[in-house]
């Protein structure tokens, strides 16, 4: 999946913002970790923010979880939100779900998610569904994303078109996209011109695209370069899509640029990117990057 279900691992759910005055708000070790992650220093943010949890600042641990989850440390996050979900810190079990999917322990993950599901935190179904997604459970994963959607979840619409077209079904994607789309939930509007050019509708998916784009939709950039080089041939065209993806940081620019760079065989220059991506904890960028260095990805 493309819009919410990027390749390599979702992308964590979104926590609170803090609040304006966050020097009130919060502790001051706290504080200086939210100016840490909104700079995207997550590593210095997670070093503040141990302290701050040692000290025990409301909302510490909320924030630590988000520091690890944005820097892809998904074995820290996983040790963290168990330990508070075995407390009885149930909001985080949708989150704790996530870092134990990245991590392979799938029975665990599930266990977290349906945990979440039980007490009503909606953004799990749509994790969740990656999980059955990954599994290959498509029945179990649709269920939930119409549940989502028909809730009003921002991303499980998108990833429900994405889900049905990636199946085979394009009928089926093509009357959930336009039952769904939205311009209020822009990432509908990217699964919509998806289906509209694989049913061969090109310039009406490119109208989208660029309306996507204009509204800010997660993956807009990345999902019109993608249009840009599959549909309409125009690598350079793409190429600036997928640089503009990265001056938004959207979620999984590293690889897209980085894999896009490697196939139009400038590896030397795709390498940083996709070791990035790496880093992050992308298996697919693994094992680009162990290709890119002359090494077997499957040699441990």
């Amino acid at each position: 999946m493309t819009a919410a279900l990027p390749s390599g691992p979702p992308q964590p759910t979104t926590l609170p913002a803090a609040p304006a005055d966050a020097a009130a708000a919060l502790g001051r070790l706290s504080a200086t970790g939210v100016a840490h992650l909104d700079a995207g220093r997550t590593d210095e943010a997670v070093d503040v923010l141990r302290h701050a949890v040692a000290a025990a600042e409301p909302g510490a641990d909320d924030l630590l979880a988000r520091a690890y989850l944005d820097g892809g440390n998904w074995h820290a996050a996983a040790d963290l939100m168990g330990r508070l979900v075995a407390h009885g810190h149930v909001r985080f079990a949708g989150r704790l779900g996530v870092a134990l999917a990245q991590v392979g322990e799938f029975t665990r993950a599930e266990e977290a998610f349906l945990l979440a599901l039980e007490h009503g935190e909606l953004a799990a179904c749509n994790d969740y569904a990656i999980l059955l997604t990954q599994e290959n459970r498509f029945d179990e994963a649709v269920p939930l994303l119409r549940r989502a959607a028909d809730a009003g979840d921002p991303q499980a619409a998108a990833n429900l078109v994405e889900l049905l077209y990636e199946s085979g079904d394009l009928r089926a994607a093509l009357q959930i996209a336009e039952r769904y789309a939205d311009e209020s939930r822009p990432d509908t509007v990217v699964a919509l011109a998806l289906v509209r050019a694989a049913a061969g509708r090109a310039d009406e998916a490119e109208g989208l695209y660029r309306r996507a784009v204009q509204l800010g939709a997660l993956r807009a950039h990345s999902a019109y370069g993608s249009f840009l080089l599959v549909v309409r041939g125009d690598a350079a065209a793409a190429e600036r899509e997928f640089l503009e993806a990265a001056r938004h940081d959207e979620h999984g620019w590293q690889f897209t640029l980085g894999q896009f760079l490697v196939d139009d065989g400038r590896a030397a220059e795709a390498r940083p990117y996709v070791a990035a991506a790496a880093a992050l904890g992308d298996n697919e960028a693994v094992r680009l990057l162990a290709e890119i260095d002359g090494e077997d990805p499957y040699d441990d």
